[in-house]
């Protein structure tokens, strides 16, 4: 059993990870974000070169503070989970090729999140993120309403909607293939304003940039190149800023909105756990915020005896149970 060092191993992972386990992009990126984390870490911890430290040298414990760093660093729990996540994934794999004697992350437990009602936006903020901006803000403004318009009605991840070519398209826009987390495709819908929207981004994008015709991918920048994520954060918070939304708006309020106004208007939560591609269905419970007049509403209709009025009170929020 050889003892290598953890840099050439990391690379040796990455590869292994994309040509054999075909994972994706993104997964890649955050196995090697998270493990150069790591890497850099144990050197400065012990004086060393970044490629002079040795994969068998790592201990528990090196684990573990590294763990409590990102915490210092005020990283989210479900940051330091993805670094657990990689690290434990990296060092199966270096004892399944016995690069290692044993498994020091076996022991790594995973940091609990905080449950918190998803952000989520009404009808009147969404149409104020599409139409409020005018000409003289310097946007692309027919293409990011199309943006807009096709993550709100399909519920899409923005790393999902990013990677969207004009082959994955229906040749009426109404659908497209995206490939979800771990490697999964299913079908997604957009709606007819969507299309419309679409329609009129492409008519803009051939006008004003006749170079970009043949693009790869459906949403690219003025240089014809695809949107990132984050870029697509970027253009999000740019049109937030405007007046017309309450509130900091990010692009994962578009899928918790779509999985809002789904479920509201009687969608089966089975069917929107399609849609948004879980694996799980209590992932799809976390993404929903019914409205208090909507449960008013349902209770009022399905109770033989409900009469709860649409407009009361709240209870003092100090209340105990």
């Amino acid at each position: 059993m050889t003892n290598k060092n953890l840099s050439e191993t990391i690379e040796d992972f990455l590869v292994y990870q994309k040509s054999i386990r075909n994972l994706s992009d993104n997964t890649i990126e955050s196995y090697k974000k998270n493990l150069i984390y790591l890497n850099d870490y144990v050197a400065q911890k012990y004086s060393l070169q970044n490629d002079k430290v040795l994969l068998e040298n790592i201990s528990l414990q090196d684990l573990r503070f590294c763990i409590g760093c990102l915490s210092k660093e005020k990283k989210s729990p479900a940051s330091i989970n993805q670094f657990i996540a990689a690290v434990r994934t990296f060092f199966a794999y270096c004892r399944k090729f016995e690069y290692i004697k044993s498994n020091p992350a076996l022991e790594l437990k995973t940091v609990k999140i905080p449950k918190r009602i998803p952000r989520y936006m009404t009808e009147e903020e969404v149409d104020n993120l599409c139409n409020e901006p005018t000409e003289k803000e310097l946007l692309w403004l027919e293409r990011d309403k199309a943006l807009f318009e096709m993550m709100y009605s399909s519920g899409c991840r923005v790393s999902e909607i990013g990677e969207i070519k004009f082959s994955d398209l229906s040749s009426d826009y109404s659908s497209a293939i995206v490939l979800g987390k771990g490697s999964k495709q299913r079908r997604v819908f957009f709606s007819k304003e969507a299309q419309l929207s679409f329609k009129e981004y492409l008519l803009s994008k051939n006008a004003k940039f006749p170079a970009l015709k043949n693009c790869e991918y459906i949403f690219v920048n003025q240089k014809g190149t695809k949107l990132s994520v984050r870029g697509i954060r970027y253009i999000v918070s740019r049109y937030s800023s405007f007046e017309g939304t309450n509130k900091p708006v990010s692009p994962h309020a578009f899928r918790h909105t779509f999985a809002t106004t789904m479920l509201s208007n009687g969608a089966d939560i089975r069917v929107v756990q399609e849609m948004l591609g879980h694996s799980s269905i209590s992932t799809t419970q976390r993404y929903t915020h019914i409205t208090k007049k909507k449960l008013i509403e349902t209770y009022n209709l399905s109770h033989p005896h409900g009469e709860v009025p649409e407009v009361y009170e709240e209870q003092d929020k100090s209340e105990k149970n």
